[in-house]
């Protein structure tokens, strides 16, 4: 009897996240895509340790979420043959919103567990600072006035037949349900500066070190760390900040994520593949699940998503050694939190979260599934979860062991 294999992340490389308009802002995305794959061929192929064939690869993966601008076209595939993969190697892309680089690495450790490949290269992209404005096409021959559409973030050209209390803006939305369930600005604010008080720890002591590396920008600059992490952030700081999304909301720019550029590549192979490169895999993928609410209740969806994969495998919340949820805003961890009590808050986003990071939206998954495992690597090893809640409606969560 033949013994299903396993999917094992055999290693991982990402790019620090810039902030908007920052650091990364000159890459096209495209090429910002090719970079961690870059890295890891530099790791482990011809050019590093010699033991990987990049015409090995079976597919790459990748999730993004805007797909309007330079990323158009598959960036999948265009960020494989920029970083120099044989053409013989294809590509696709996701799209799961806020989750399409969890769902390519989820997809890419199927493929492996269902025997149709042998290693995969999955992550995902975004150029935040550089998705484009798009012009609709008019609905008739010579228009009055055409007007620019921005694509950086949330809905656009709504369908008039959606209701309009699914499509307000996403931080509004956060803010909603947190505010039915007394969840405090105070509270949002102090779950903020933990995360960026713990991100700069963990940069700090090297945390990231081996994952992240160095880009070298067209403007001659180097970019070494997140951008987005301030070490400077203080409780006053914080509650001097104006609400984004409502007069008087809790909501803000500080307790929420940034608007970020980045990409992160992970090596996604079996465990005969682990032998012949000589590596120690980072964890397995052991099993992942997707839910959905009401659209404007997107930041509860992780909840029934969480709940689902745990009876999937059998465990419990207690079970769970460490918990990533990526921190879209401090109100969406808040509410998920308060709806899953039996979640030790103490092992959650131990060395801070996309609040700090960032939150590029393609690549933000993938970064807090492999720093979940990398986390528990320090730690010995263990069970972990991975969750993000995704626009208009849906979560996933993604379950991990070391």
């Amino acid at each position: 009897m033949s013994v299903m294999p396993r999917a094992l992340l055999l290693d991982a490389a990402r790019t620090p996240f810039g902030r908007y308009r920052g650091g990364l802002s000159g890459i096209r995305v495209d090429d910002l895509a090719a970079l961690p794959i870059t890295e890891l061929l530099r790791r482990h192929g011809p050019a590093g340790s010699g033991r990987l064939d990049p015409a090995r690869i079976d597919d790459v993966l990748y999730g993004n979420t805007n797909g309007a601008g330079e990323e158009n076209r598959n960036v999948a595939r265009m960020a494989a043959l920029l970083a120099g993969l044989p053409t013989s190697v294809p590509g696709v892309t996701l799209n799961r919103l806020c989750a399409s680089g969890g769902e390519a690495v989820v997809q890419a450790a199927r493929a492996l567990v269902a025997g149709d490949a042998d290693l995969v290269l999955a992550g995902g992209v975004e150029g935040m600072s550089r998705a484009p404005f798009v012009l609709p096409r008019p609905d008739r021959a010579l228009p009055d006035r055409v007007d620019l559409v921005p694509t950086t973030l949330g809905w656009r050209m709504v369908n008039p037949r959606m209701p309009d209390e699914w499509t307000v803006p996403l931080g509004r939305a956060a803010e909603q349900v947190a505010v039915q369930l007394g969840i405090s600005r105070e509270e949002m604010d102090a779950y903020a500066l933990r995360s960026h008080r713990r991100a700069t720890a963990a940069w700090d002591a090297g945390v990231h070190d081996g994952f992240a590396f160095a880009v070298r920008t067209p403007d001659g600059n180097t970019v070494r760390r997140d951008e987005s992490v301030r070490a400077d952030t203080t409780p006053d700081k914080l509650a001097q900040l104006k609400p984004a999304f409502s007069p008087e909301g809790p909501v803000t720019a500080g307790n929420s994520s940034p608007l970020n550029d980045g990409a992160v590549a992970v090596l996604i192979g079996t465990e005969r593949v682990a032998a012949d490169l000589g590596v120690e895999p980072l964890g397995e993928v052991l099993g992942s699940a997707v839910a959905a609410d009401d659209p404007q209740r997107f930041t509860l969806a992780p909840v029934p998503a969480v709940r689902k994969l745990l009876t999937r495998l059998g465990v419990s919340a207690e079970d769970v050694d460490l918990w990533e949820v990526n921190e879209a805003f401090a109100a969406m961890v808040l509410s998920v939190l308060r709806h899953l009590p039996e979640v030790d808050s103490a092992k959650v986003n131990v060395h801070g979260g996309a609040i700090a990071y960032g939150h590029p939206l393609g690549a933000s998954v993938p970064r807090v599934v492999v720093d979940l495992c990398r986390h528990l690597r320090a730690r010995g090893g263990g069970l972990g979860i991975a969750t993000a809640c995704v626009g208009v409606g849906q979560g996933v969560a993604i379950a991990v062991r070391v």
